[in-house]
């Protein structure tokens, strides 16, 4: 799945990711907004920043999101 700016996600599970941390696991549930889906490189790997509610903008790694909406 490719994000793209202004996409509606939310973090479903935990990541396989080596960039998920443990703080991240208290994103499950959360909702926000694709920032900077970096379409240079448009990897599936790659994180993108994505600003959550409630908890400010973060680098998160794609298998963990779901999409929402886009816009």
């Amino acid at each position: 799945m490719t994000f793209h700016k202004g996409n509606k996600v939310e973090v479903v599970k935990k990541s396989k990711d080596e960039a998920w941390e443990p703080y991240m696991n208290d994103f499950i549930g959360l909702h926000g907004v694709v920032t900077d889906p970096d379409t240079t490189i448009n990897d599936p790997e790659s994180l993108i920043e994505v600003s959550l509610v409630g908890k400010g903008t973060h680098r998160l790694p794609q298998d963990c999101l779901r999409l929402i909406s886009s816009s």
